[in-house]
């Protein structure tokens, strides 16, 4: 998912709680609603419970440690731009996910960190492995198809480009629906807030590329 430099909302709020500055107060909760499990409002990192109870769970955890590596995937996708030769339009929204990917990358690991949760390093340079697609992720490239985006040029970089990364942020899509459908995945509000958020951005940019998909030149046919 991205977002511009401007609308890291959900974000802010969720560093802002990490860091015990953020208060607790009523949302108004719009886009996804996390699976309805009756159980109390959890805490920020900050506080605790009389019973000690975190405001994560191990589903929060474990979407945190796999949107990284997701994340990774389309920083990496979208670093080709400028060298494959795709076009301006397609360039400047790839600058937008490679900033806005990066920002909740380092987000992510800052939060896992403060939990005291392993933190993997935002490398898919072995995505391009053969071999590695058991450890893909809903929407995810394989290495074969990974291959096939980084030999094309001009148009057909942007024909692919578009249809993979489209597909991507469906799987991320999926990854979220997932943790909001998971008992206490997302009890948190500020967990909730970043992951709305996501959802949100990336709905957007599935439509905006949906557009620019239907705009790139066919591809020539070859007798």
């Amino acid at each position: 998912m991205t977002r511009t430099r401007g609308r890291l909302t959900g974000s802010a709020l969720l560093i802002a709680v990490i860091t015990g500055c953020a208060g607790r107060g009523s949302t108004a909760r719009t886009g996804v609603e996390p699976a309805d499990t009756g159980q109390p409002a959890a805490v920020s990192p900050a506080s605790t419970t009389a019973h000690d109870v975190p405001s994560h769970t191990a589903a929060d955890a474990k979407f945190m440690t796999g949107m990284i590596g997701h994340h990774a995937q389309a920083v990496l996708m979208a670093g080709w731009a400028p060298s494959h030769g795709a076009s301006p339009g397609l360039q400047a929204l790839c600058e937008r996910i490679l900033v806005g990917q990066r920002d909740e990358i380092a987000l992510m690991q800052r939060w896992l960190g403060e939990w005291h949760e392993p933190v993997p390093a935002a490398d898919a340079s072995h995505d391009m492995m053969p071999g590695m697609e058991h450890m893909l992720m809903p929407g995810m490239l394989t290495a074969d198809q990974l291959v096939q985006l980084n030999q094309a040029t001009g148009a057909d970089f942007d024909r692919l480009f578009l249809t993979f990364m489209i597909r991507h942020h469906q799987g991320a899509l999926t990854m979220i629906k997932d943790l909001l459908g998971t008992t206490g995945g997302a009890r948190d509000d500020n967990v909730f807030k970043f992951v709305s958020d996501m959802n949100a951005d990336q709905s957007i940019e599935i439509e905006r590329m949906t557009g620019m998909l239907a705009a790139v030149p066919p591809q020539a046919s070859h007798p």
